[in-house]
């Protein structure tokens, strides 16, 4: 049986930030397949036009699954994905760790997950202008992702460090490939 990952996505959410990091995870060597989540099981574009019909509602949340992925884009800062916390507090009750890239990082700073971790965003004064309620700005790093007991944060430029901590982090390959991975797709095959 294939470990699951949830890959939550909401109206307007930026494709490109989780295409790397699923495509690899959902190949059939690696032990992983990827369902997405969303808050109900309506269709939803995203900020590239595609349509998707989530997987799982927040309502049907599968009992095991081995990490939940936060997607950015731009319907984080509206209230509307609100009920993603409680997917957000089984997984640190559970020990799930949790990856979350660009404006997710922002939602999980907004309601005080980010307070006392070390973590990563856009920016610390993104988080301090777009999350109000913030307090973790001690434990802001500035770097591209920053991984940490569990904890993954990448800023919205990040999408290939992103996804590389991501499968280091699930041991998806051995860590010369992944520098080779990560090389790839970071410089290409020529350097310019």
């Amino acid at each position: 049986m294939k470990k699951e990952i949830l890959v939550f996505i909401s109206e307007n959410y930026a494709d490109w930030e989780s295409a790397f990091v699923c495509s690899e995870l959902n190949k059939p060597e690696t032990g992983f397949i990827i369902k997405t989540l969303a808050v109900n099981k309506n269709p939803i574009k995203s900020m590239g036009g595609f349509t998707v019909v989530p997987d799982y509602s927040i309502a049907e949340v599968p009992k095991h699954f081995h990490m939940l992925i936060l997607v950015g884009g731009t319907s984080w800062q509206k209230s509307e994905n609100d009920d993603v916390k409680q997917v957000v507090d089984l997984c640190i009750k559970e020990g799930i760790p949790i990856a979350a890239i660009c404006d997710a990082c922002t939602f999980l700073a907004d309601k005080g997950y980010l307070d006392d971790k070390e973590h990563t965003g856009n920016s610390l004064a993104y988080l301090e202008e777009y999350a109000p309620s913030y307090k973790g700005s001690k434990h802001f790093i500035e770097k591209q992702v920053v991984s940490k007991d569990g904890l993954i944060t990448a800023n919205g430029t990040s999408a290939v460090e992103f996804a590389k901590e991501i499968l280091k982090y699930l041991q998806v390959m051995p860590e010369n490939k992944l520098e080779d991975w990560y090389q790839m797709f970071k410089i290409g095959f020529y350097k310019e």
